[in-house]
């Protein structure tokens, strides 16, 4: 345990540490401990974890099955290289291809989603002997060279160069952004189905080695693709021999009320990339599982990538026990009642606040879209705005205990999967405070 004390602990940080998508001069927040929803400051001030982080802490701080079974995997074998087997790899790659559709084979394990990422494009090339990769423009799906390539949002920019090829981008069925009107679900997923297949043909289906989506878009403003989209997407890869890919790193592990988001639409990936909820962040841990025919080519092919720590010991034994623990503490249902009432309130805080246009919620997985008019839809900040204004928006959360992030005009709520409706609404209560304070002083 470390022994720094609040100012040595903000000091040796500003010193010595790069935090990741800030500048060098940031004043983060010192965090001192954790327990249950909430975290804490040095100076004891308490924390509503409104996003579990970064969407990972989905069973909350604190938990004991986890905190054990890392503390018993340290003492028998903290640690073995990838070609040797293991028995918390072996038990979490059966638990997870079980838990999985039944087309479902293998698991190999990363470090985490950029990497899971990476793996699935590589593995997606080789397999299919195709080079192009489609994906979204509302997407993240990591910051290593290829996945960063694969993200659609402006955090790619500096990862794209000449190096990184083959990665095409298409439109999100982002309904309400969208210039058309739809009276269904279905005739918006046919709209956004076709254009996929117009894109296609100028890209020439014969040269895509797979499709990748979030099977809902996470940081970019939990965007939920209307019925009948992933179903028609699953529709297009099987006429093109294309895989299909769904990026399960934020929307995957009980976050929607179902073990993995796309069981909300019934349909069977490909490949399937996970990290995240897996530990709840315990441990540092991602992966992909992959279908059967995939898994049978690797029988005969080397797959041609690896990692020092994938699938390593203390990771893996956290993961056993974090997944066992959805089952034991019935969180998806938890989630379900919950994430009910969350939709209740965002949908009371829409028709109470101007600067609210749009609220996106499926389980405790939620967004809530700001606009300057609700009419006309204008958001509240531009497209890669640097303005600051959304960071104001969520610092004056944060000085008031509801800690959170966004994206562009977005701010996602997605607390630990554990949360009650009692501290749900607490918790709420906050965010309507401050929206009353944005209708006032930023539209």
């Amino acid at each position: 345990m470390s022994k720094l004390n609040r100012e040595q602990t903000i000091t040796y940080d500003k010193q010595y540490n790069q935090h990741p998508w800030l500048t060098g001069n940031v004043d983060p927040i010192p965090i001192e401990k954790a327990n249950g929803i909430y975290f804490y400051d040095f100076n004891g001030k308490k924390y509503f974890d409104m996003s579990s982080q970064l969407s990972c802490v989905n069973i909350g701080y604190g938990n004991e099955d986890v905190i054990k079974a890392v503390q018993e995997q340290v003492e028998i074998l903290p640690y073995i290289a990838p070609a040797y087997a293991s028995a918390p790899r072996s038990e979490l790659a059966k638990l997870l291809v079980d838990l999985a559709p039944d087309n479902i084979a293998k698991v190999f394990f990363t470090c985490g989603g950029s990497d899971a990422n990476e793996a699935a494009i590589q593995m997606a090339r080789t397999f299919t002997g195709r080079s192009k990769i489609f994906s979204r423009y509302r997407s993240y799906h990591g910051s290593t060279l290829g996945s960063g390539n694969l993200s659609g949002d402006p955090r790619r920019f500096a990862l794209e160069n000449p190096s990184a090829t083959g990665f095409v981008k298409f439109k999100d069925p982002y309904v309400y952004r969208s210039c058309l009107s739809f009276e269904t679900d279905q005739e918006a997923a046919k709209y956004y189905l076709q254009k996929i297949e117009e894109q296609l043909a100028y890209e020439g289906p014969e040269n895509v080695a797979a499709i990748f989506v979030e099977s809902i878009t996470g940081a970019n403003g939990v965007i939920i693709p209307p019925d009948g989209y992933l179903q028609g997407l699953r529709k297009i890869c099987d006429k093109y021999q294309i895989l299909m890919v769904c990026d399960e790193v934020m929307a995957g592990f009980g976050r929607t009320g179902k073990m993995f988001a796309f069981e909300n639409w019934d349909v069977k990936p490909d490949i399937i990339t996970f990290a995240k909820g897996v530990t709840s962040g315990y441990v540092a841990l991602g992966g992909i599982m992959v279908s059967k025919e995939i898994a049978d080519y690797y029988k005969e092919h080397v797959f041609q990538y690896g990692l020092t720590y994938s699938g390593h010991s203390l990771a893996c034994a956290a993961g056993v026990a974090c997944v066992q623990y959805y089952k034991k503490a019935h969180l998806l249902e938890n989630t379900k009642k919950v994430g009910k009432v969350l939709g209740e309130i965002l949908e009371e805080l829409k028709v109470k606040h101007a600067c609210v246009g749009d609220v996106r919620y499926i389980g405790l997985f939620a967004a809530v879209e700001f606009v300057k008019d609700k009419k006309t839809k204008e958001p509240l900040v531009p497209y890669a705005d640097h303005s600051g204004i959304m960071g104001k928006i969520i610092g004056l959360l944060k000085e008031r205990g509801f800690a959170t992030f966004g994206r562009e005009n977005n701010i996602n709520i997605a607390p630990p999967l554990i949360i009650t409706e009692k501290e749900l609404r607490e918790a709420m209560k906050i965010f309507d405070e401050v929206l009353e304070i944005v209708d006032k002083e930023f539209l």
